[in-house]
């Protein structure tokens, strides 16, 4: 931990190598939200595409229209096994004759991406050594990096060997500088420098969980497919050819619902544990979903992402956690998509009331 005032996660972290915080947590969640942060996302993985069919070879492989995908572009993708489950989620930039794909852990992804080549022409790398990735969140990012002169991306533009890429969360003004790794604490420092406040992990996740973003792993699991976990609409192309799980997918947009929907909980902060990921959502002693992403929300207190069944009504009395560490919990109706059993305007209304 090499940048000034981390404080390092615990060791039970899935974000080993990264600040955890730098001081004040909370503070640092609202100056997300009200000023500029940076965040230190360096323990992402990164992995290169170059070559002249990089396009074309990764657009047979995924569920993205990487054809269409131009210069200077973003997206995101899926690698999906045979029956649509998820296998890998990538984010996805294309500038300078190169696809970079930034995921959770590249080793199984470039392990069948490798596997894949054939006779194309492209040369997938690890990539995660030569690059860190810098978030910057906040309504005063634009003005940030004007101060720093980076230019301001409509979507990704080059920057020395890396790029600055727009995103659209966890706040509407969000951009990732793809940035060499031995200039990541020269670039840390220029950015705190003009003005950004150090974020650590647990600012980010808060923010990641309250815009319903799920993190591979987490809040997925060996059965979750993209409808569940809201990532149809950024990582899949629904007119695209065919490619593997496109069946599972295209059955259940056109004539299905999915089994499961990944729900944003509030918990009872009042209790001594909090739930962990993977512990089971329980509704009158009965296994309804799975645990993700558990985080403190400088507004909204203790909350999680959990995959929990269609079929539960809204307003349903829950619990999660495994015995020892059981927590009532509520499911928050702006997380709720339109098509949930038991939602609808008057129950929309009753629940805020």
């Amino acid at each position: 931990m090499t940048l000034p005032g981390a404080v390092p996660p615990p060791d039970d972290s899935t974000d080993a190598g990264v600040a955890w915080h730098y001081g004040d947590p909370f503070a640092e969640q609202r100056s997300a939200a009200r000023s500029v942060v940076v965040v230190d996302r360096s323990n992402r993985g990164v992995i290169a595409v170059p070559g002249e069919d990089r396009l074309t070879w990764l657009h047979q492989l995924t569920s993205q229209h990487f054809e269409q995908l131009g210069e200077n572009a973003h997206t995101e993708a899926l690698i999906l096994d045979a029956q649509g489950r998820l296998e890998h989620h990538m984010v996805v930039a294309n500038v300078g004759g190169t696809v970079f794909l930034d995921v959770e852990k590249v080793d199984d992804l470039l392990a069948y991406l490798k596997k894949m080549v054939f006779w194309s022409k492209v040369e997938p790398r690890d990539a995660t050594a030569e690059f860190a990735l810098l978030s910057i969140v906040g309504p005063d990012a634009v003005a940030l990096l004007e101060k720093l002169d980076v230019p301001v991306p409509a979507a990704v533009e080059p920057l020395g060997d890396g790029f600055v890429r727009r995103t659209s969360w966890p706040g509407q003004s969000s951009f990732d500088l793809l940035v060499p790794r031995a200039e990541r604490e020269q670039w840390w420092q220029r950015i705190t420098d003009a003005g950004a406040r150090p974020a650590g992990s647990f600012a980010f996740e808060a923010l990641r969980v309250e815009a319903l973003r799920p993190r591979q792993g987490v809040d997925t699991d060996e059965r979750t497919i993209p409808h569940e976990v809201n990532l149809i609409d950024p990582a899949v192309h629904l007119s695209k050819g065919c490619y593997r799980g496109q069946e599972t997918v295209a059955k259940v947009h056109n004539v299905g619902r999915p089994p499961r929907r990944m729900l944003l909980l509030h918990l009872d902060g009042s209790a001594d544990a909090q739930p962990e990921t993977g512990d089971p959502v329980t509704l009158d002693g009965r296994a309804v979903g799975r645990v993700g992403s558990v985080v403190l929300h400088h507004e909204l207190g203790p909350i999680a992402l959990a995959l929990v069944k269609r079929s539960v009504p809204v307003d349903s009395d829950l619990v999660a956690g495994a015995p020892e560490r059981e927590v009532q919990a509520r499911i928050d109706p702006d997380s709720v998509p339109p098509d949930t059993p038991g939602l609808g305007r008057e129950a929309v209304r009753n629940l805020r009331g």
